[in-house]
């Protein structure tokens, strides 16, 4: 069983038992987050909607996130992925949001954007967004891997601290 299989039920379990629902925002990992959560049963009571924003078009016109925004700091930045978390709230019914975007690899990467780095965004409704950078080792699938599960992590520390 894999850390992101692991975390999901406790995840749904822990979203359930505080009564909050979920909206995801995934780019670099395409959905994995949302897939993994809602293989669990009971996982409607939890999982709002999901969104896979690919290309800066798409986190524009379904997240809001300002074009300017990403001209000035890139898709993958803690920017980036902030505005990603609060348009997902803005865009749903959930309480809490998580975001990600990141460079899975094996392109794309540069001296300062390597290959592997992912931000994480987690948020509650009417609060600032918790981000966190990461530089994920591994070829493509583990950085993608790699990048949901903390997600779903960071999402459970938060929901654990403020329920």
């Amino acid at each position: 069983m894999s850390d992101l299989d692991a975390l999901a039920p406790k995840v749904i379990a822990k979203c359930r038992e505080a009564g909050v629902r979920l909206a995801l925002a995934e780019a670099c990992t395409g959905g994995l987050m949302t897939a993994a959560l809602t293989e669990v049963p009971g996982a409607s009571a939890v999982v709002e909607r999901g969104f896979v924003p690919y290309s800066n078009e798409s986190k524009g016109e379904q997240l809001g996130v300002p074009l300017a925004l990403l001209q000035a700091h890139g898709s993958v930045s803690a920017e980036a992925v902030g505005a990603m978390a609060a348009g997902a709230l803005e865009r749903s019914w959930a309480d809490w949001a998580v975001a990600e975007t990141g460079i899975a690899g094996p392109g794309g990467g540069t001296e300062t954007k390597p290959v592997g780095l992912v931000f994480i965004a987690v948020q509650r409704r009417g609060r600032a967004a918790v981000v966190e950078r990461h530089r994920f080792e591994g070829d493509r699938r583990q950085v993608r891997h790699a990048a949901a599960a903390r997600g779903l992590a960071l999402l459970l520390e938060q929901v654990g601290v403020e329920s």
